[in-house]
This record gives C-alpha cells, sequence and structure tokens, in this order.
C-alpha cells in the first residue's frame, strides 16, 4: 500500500447523496476518531500510480456527529474529483489523519455578528458552524448566540445542496440568516428568491443587516474571484484586514484545498 499508516486511514463511505450531476455528498465513518473544530478541513483522495492523489475539503458536518459529512463538485477537468464522483456507499477514501484550517468563528474579536459569503460548495464549513452552534447553545456551552448572516450564491437552484436545512434552521433559531442567490435565473424560471452574483449582494445585505465594520467578521470561501472581488468591496466599505477570513476554492492542481 502506497499510504503511509501513520498518516492516512482508511474512510469507508457510508452514504452519498446526489444534488446534480456535479454536485453531491458523502458520509463517512473512519476507523479513528478525527478530531476537528467547525470551519476546518481534512484531505482525502484515492490510490494513483503508487501514490496518494489527494484534495483537502471542508468538513460539513459538526465535531460532534458520529460521521464526516462533505460536499463536492465535480470538475470536469480535476485530477481527483472525477475519480471520486465513481465511488459510492461501500468505497473507501484514504483520508488524513489530521484535520487542518484557522478558517473557525472569530472569537477573538468580541463581535457579535458574523457575514458568511459563498458560492456553491463553499458553504460547506458554515453548515458545520450552524450545526456546532445550535448544538453548543442547546447543551449550554455557550450562553449566548452570535449572530450568522449567510449569503450563498450559485448558477442555478439545483446547486445549493443544503438550502433546506438552513431555512428550517432559520425557523428554530433567531441568530440565523440565509439568503441564496442564484446568477443564472434564466435558466430556471421557477426561482423566486434572490438574483445575481454574492459579488453584486454584499454591499445590499451588508447595509440593509447592519453588518458594520465595528461589530462584524466577514467570511469568504468558494471560488477565488469572488474572494477578491468582496474582499475589496468589504475593504471599501471601511472593514479591516484582519475582519475578513478567506478560504480560496483552488482549481485543482493549483492549491491545496478544493471544496
Amino acid at each position: 500500500m502506497a499510504a503511509d499508516p501513520d498518516k492516512y486511514m482508511k474512510a469507508p463511505i457510508t452514504r452519498r447523496q446526489d444534488y446534480s450531476p456535479t454536485l453531491w455528498s458523502v458520509w463517512m465513518n473512519p476507523p479513528e476518531t478525527l478530531a476537528f473544530k467547525a470551519g476546518q478541513y481534512v484531505a482525502f483522495g484515492v490510490e494513483n500510480h503508487d501514490k496518494v492523489l489527494e484534495r483537502a475539503f471542508s468538513i460539513v458536518s459538526s465535531p460532534y456527529e458520529p460521521e464526516l459529512e462533505f460536499f463536492i463538485e465535480k470538475v470536469p477537468e480535476g485530477a481527483l474529483s472525477p475519480k471520486l464522483y465513481e465511488l459510492q456507499a461501500g468505497d473507501t477514501v484514504f483520508m488524513r489523519k489530521k484535520a487542518k484550517g484557522v478558517f473557525n468563528i472569530d472569537v477573538k474579536s468580541g463581535h457579535s455578528q458574523h457575514f458568511l459569503v459563498s458560492t456553491v460548495t463553499g458553504i460547506a464549513p458554515y453548515i458545520s458552524m450552524v450545526r456546532t452552534l445550535a448544538l453548543d447553545l442547546k447543551e449550554g456551552r455557550l450562553a449566548q448566540p452570535f449572530r450568522l448572516v449567510i449569503l450563498q450564491g450559485v448558477s442555478k437552484s439545483n446547486e445549493f445542496g443544503y438550502d433546506r436545512e438552513l431555512i428550517e434552521a432559520v425557523g428554530q433559531y433567531p441568530w440565523l440568516t440565509y439568503i441564496p442567490t442564484i446568477s443564472r435565473h434564466w435558466e430556471d424560471p421557477e426561482w423566486s428568491g434572490e438574483r445575481g452574483r454574492v459579488d453584486d449582494l454584499v454591499r445590499k445585505y451588508a447595509d440593509t443587516m447592519d453588518l458594520t465594520p465595528k461589530d462584524t467578521t466577514v467570511y469568504l470561501c468558494g471560488n477565488p474571484g469572488m474572494i477578491v472581488n468582496v474582499r475589496d468591496i468589504m475593504r471599501r466599505c471601511g472593514f479591516e484586514h484582519a475582519a475578513i477570513k478567506e478560504e480560496t476554492y483552488w482549481a485543482p492542481g493549483e492549491g491545496e484545498v478544493e471544496y
């Protein structure tokens, strides 16, 4: 076996759910506990020419859940995602034994508001944050909730993946706001929600939701072009560099994290 057993464990896929021809979620049950914080990622992949072809994926599940959950996009020219797309329940991947990342809820600044901006699978760490915050409040580990405002942009409505869960959560938790938007509304005529790219909407919702630099941390996760654009917009709105956290969707082969 090419995979170093000191670094990797074989994680079986227990379940799969498809949302569109290129988007799906998988659940895995690794033999060893993976310690992580909401917002972190872990690398996994498959053997390829006596090596492990791997990418890092943000973890959707809460640290309190028994299985690990991931939201994956098939990139046609990608080295790994087309191989992962073929895997079904019962198949296994090689998973790193340590999670990494500092894309976590900002508790150091004292900010009470958190503006979570994403494109497509960049929603993954935010789902983990919502689930974790809800459980921490319910079970008494956190006395006061943060306010979370999530803005998620996709091309068409079948690419959201977790919109139903978030809409249901909004009905339960007064501290949560969810704004889904589609950019190709002419291909999705039944869609009645917000329209446009998140780049064009962040200023609108920062203003209408009163998300000000004095008490708000901004999180950007997903397409690198969106991240650059929104970062610049937020800086012009008065947000300091330290108040903007980023997790970039890298094109396969160009970086470390693939959502």
